[in-house]
């Protein structure tokens, strides 16, 4: 039985921040999460490049304990592409290019020994894809779901079906208000939880994350950096460490899922510090350790005595 197996897209991205740029340097959702979480857990890739897609990026993965059978190389083929510019907010981002290429055509198959995985994350991927994953799995499985607000305007319906079927929906801020139709982001979590999944994560960029169940509401703030230079892959490098939490605890109460979320909070710090996945090859267990030692003691505080309170100044 294997640990997580992550779904996704491989890419080419092209990128330029204020604080520099970079050109057709590895990317894609299913490379970020998966780096991510193989910092805890054994992990699984199901993914296809192109023929330009380079070989030491798989080789990185491969080292860190990934297992590539389920990525396919298309001869001849040239991988998905992206370029974009970003503000100097780091908020406001715009799409130079996208080309699809070999995603265009992406219909994962994923091997036999992946499909009893405990965890997946399905990426940020066309809906009917991602629901042609979760027939794979076996139902015992917990699954992870991102998307985007293309998804969201022009295959809601599908989207709808895909949220009925995961354990955990991901969402950034805008597209939990997109999504649910209503400004409240406390609301929006509301109403996306009735859509069907048991937990949803609204990720808030700058401004943490906020985890959500019915009976359960937890918000975390971002790690302080003192210096972030490429927001590209923050979200799935959030996402892979929480899945690759979950499996290394391999339980998926309340606390974990807690713990989780800082642990996705801390992984995607050093994602932003550097371009491509240069940040995350750089983490090790000891810096981890110590950001979310970090991360834990921003948001303690004590209890207090409240009889201090009762009586007048």
């Amino acid at each position: 039985m294997s640990d997580v197996v992550i779904v996704g897209s491989m890419a080419l991205d092209s990128v330029k921040t204020p604080f520099g740029e970079v050109d057709r340097v590895v990317g894609g959702a299913a490379v970020y999460a998966s780096m991510a979480a193989s910092l805890l857990s054994a992990t699984q890739v199901v993914g296809v490049v192109g023929d330009d897609f380079p070989q030491h990026a798989l080789d990185l993965l491969s080292e860190r304990g990934a297992d590539l059978a389920g990525v396919t190389r298309i001869p001849g083929g040239r991988s998905f592409y992206w370029a974009g510019e970003y503000g100097y907010d780091l908020g406001d981002r715009e799409t130079l290019a996208t080309e699809l290429n070999v995603f265009a055509d992406f219909d994962p198959i994923l091997p036999d020994a992946y499909c009893d995985s405990r965890y997946c994350f399905l990426a940020n991927i066309q809906p009917q894809v991602q629901l042609a994953v979760v027939e794979q799995l076996h139902d015992t499985c917990f699954v992870m779901c991102d998307t985007m607000n293309l998804w969201i305007e022009t295959q809601r319906e599908a989207l709808l079906e895909v949220l009925s079927r995961v354990d955990l929906a991901l969402l950034n801020d805008a597209e939990a208000r997109q999504l649910a139709g209503t400004p409240n982001l406390a609301q929006a979590a509301e109403m996306v939880l009735d859509m069907g999944p048991e937990f949803v994560v609204i990720k808030k960029g700058e401004y943490g994350a906020t985890l959500v169940s019915r009976d359960d509401y937890f918000s975390i703030p971002s790690y302080p950096l003192p210096n972030v230079v490429d927001p590209t892959g923050a979200g799935d490098s959030f996402a892979g460490g929480m899945v690759g939490f979950l499996a290394r605890r391999n339980e998926c109460c309340s606390r974990e899922l807690r713990r989780a979320v800082a642990f996705g909070t801390v992984i995607a710090s050093a994602c932003v510090e550097d371009f491509s996945v240069t940040g995350l090859t750089g983490l090790g267990n000891g810096e981890l350790r110590r950001r979310y030692e970090v991360l834990r003691e921003i948001v303690r505080f004590e209890a207090m005595e409240w009889g201090d309170l009762d009586s007048p100044q």
